[in-house]
């Protein structure tokens, strides 16, 4: 069962963040990550509690290739991404980022 995917707004702000950061570093590059985050975000949305929970209810994807984490939520019908981070940046940050009433 494909669940709805939702890429929260700052999700997708951390997203275009590092998509220009990698297109700075070579041409093409941040088009390669958005394709890769693509087809990674297809799987969660496929099958999202193959992945572990690593909090409260959020579960993490880790990104082949780029050194990047996916963090989301699960409902019934609905896949929430809250965060996607450079995997040396704190853990800690995706707390902030929990939805109330999820």
């Amino acid at each position: 069962m494909n669940h709805q995917l939702v890429v929260r707004p700052l999700a997708e702000q951390d997203l275009l963040e590092a998509q220009q950061w990698y297109e700075s570093q070579r041409s093409g590059l941040g088009a390669d990550f958005r394709s890769t985050i693509s087809g990674l975000l297809d799987l969660v949305g496929a099958n999202p509690k193959l992945y572990p929970e690593v909090y409260r209810g959020v579960r993490r994807a880790v990104v082949r290739r780029f050194p990047y984490l996916v963090y989301f939520v699960v409902s019934e019908e609905r896949v929430a991404v809250i965060a996607c981070l450079h995997g040396k940046r704190r853990p800690g940050l995706v707390r902030g980022r929990l939805p109330t009433g999820e």
